[in-house]
């Protein structure tokens, strides 16, 4: 059997000292998560037009990339996938509270690293605050790191 793991893109958005997150069912868990807009990369889709995509159908935002955090590599016990992330950063531009959200989305919400801390068990997995913490300390690589067809 070939292993295949799952590539997606969560994007960090920060107004305010605030994070846009979701709130989200997870079926794996069997509840409701907390967890940056993320999700899979769509085939002929570029990173970047992923992160655009999945933030704006998961909470109505949408956003501009202004650089990469990281890329990490996470399996998840409750499933054994594994899952290939690529985070970003990102500027707020607009928000349409008229646009419904993806399916199993609860609603958008800003939280604070404090009140993330707050509801640890809450999160999708520990790449969640990962990320932030990442994105916290400083670390932005140029967008230009990622080589895909639409950029050559």
């Amino acid at each position: 059997m070939r292993w295949t793991p799952h590539v997606t893109v969560a994007t960090i958005i920060e107004q305010d000292d605030k994070f846009l997150c979701v709130e989200e069912q997870s079926v794996s868990l069997g509840q409701l998560v907390i967890n940056q807009p993320a999700g899979h990369v769509e085939a002929d889709e570029t990173f970047i037009e992923a992160a655009i995509r999945e933030t704006l159908e998961e909470t109505g935002w949408s956003v501009t990339p202004t650089g990469l955090v990281g890329i990490y590599v996470y399996k998840a016990p409750a499933n054994g996938v594994t899952y290939h992330r690529y985070c970003f950063a990102a500027q707020a531009e607009s928000h349409d509270p008229d646009l419904p959200l993806d399916t199993g989305i609860e609603r958008a919400v800003w939280l604070s690293r404090a009140e993330l801390e707050k509801q640890k068990e809450k999160l999708r997995s520990p790449m969640v605050t990962r990320c932030i913490d990442d994105y916290l300390s400083g670390i932005r690589f140029p967008l230009s790191v990622i080589v895909e067809p639409n950029s050559q």
